[in-house]
């Protein structure tokens, strides 16, 4: 089955499903910078020290493994002590290498079964799955932990060429147990409506590093509150 053969989504669809009460709330996903140098470390403990994050994300590109592992070891320390997974984008052997938490793995970075194999069965496992629900379902039956769906909104992150109605959010949560994470162009501002769709968690990036990364985080905390 493609997406082609399920039904379409919309607000007419999504109102069929609702997000089981039993899942836990909607959390933060934070998501690195490119450019992690520089006193990025004081940055994020900062960030973390303003509001509870459940992740934080890697995501650097562009350098080699050797470069990559020294800037990410005191990262990942600082989400140690501040009980928060620490998760690789892209690599898995660098995950490995790092002892890290995790990967997460876009459509062309690896099938989810040799994440499993490399890195073992206690491992967090994401997959990339823009807005496809049969991306998504294909993910699960390999074994992910989570799948990621977006972008939903404009983004100078990385980019796009996906736009997932939040309806998708509503479908996957209602009938998969597998918890799901909303990406791209996500601010306080308009998170509200991916939290009542129903995203187990919020991947957030540019939001929270292109301004006051403290207030940042207090104001995603805020609406995840008010949710």
């Amino acid at each position: 089955m493609d997406d082609d053969d399920l039904p379409p989504l919309g607000p007419e669809f999504a109102a069929q499903f609702k997000r089981d009460d039993k899942r836990p709330p909607c959390q933060l996903y934070l998501i690195s910078p490119p450019d992690v140098s520089g006193g990025f470390d004081e940055r994020l403990r900062r960030a973390l020290g303003a509001g509870e994050v459940a992740a934080f994300q890697f995501r650097v590109k562009d350098i080699d493994q050797h470069e990559a592992a020294r800037l990410a070891e005191p990262l990942q320390r600082i989400c140690a002590e501040h009980d928060v997974a620490f998760i690789v984008n892209d690599s898995i052997s660098l995950a490995k290498r790092l002892g890290a938490d995790g990967v997460h793995l876009g459509q062309g970075d690896g099938d989810p079964r040799e994440a499993r194999s490399v890195l073992g069965p206690a491992a967090q496992i994401g997959v990339t799955c823009h807005d496809s629900r049969h991306l998504a379902m294909e993910a699960g039956e390999a074994g992910a932990d989570y799948v990621a769906f977006g972008a939903f909104y404009p983004t100078t992150t990385k980019e796009t060429s996906h736009r997932p109605d939040p309806a998708i959010l509503s479908w996957w949560t209602t009938v998969f147990e597998i918890p799901c994470v909303a990406i791209g162009g996500i601010t306080p501002d308009n998170a509200a409506p991916l939290v009542e769709a129903g995203a187990d968690f919020l991947a957030v990036s540019g939001a929270v590093w292109n301004s006051d990364e403290a207030r940042a985080i207090e104001r995603f905390r805020a609406v995840l509150s008010g949710a």
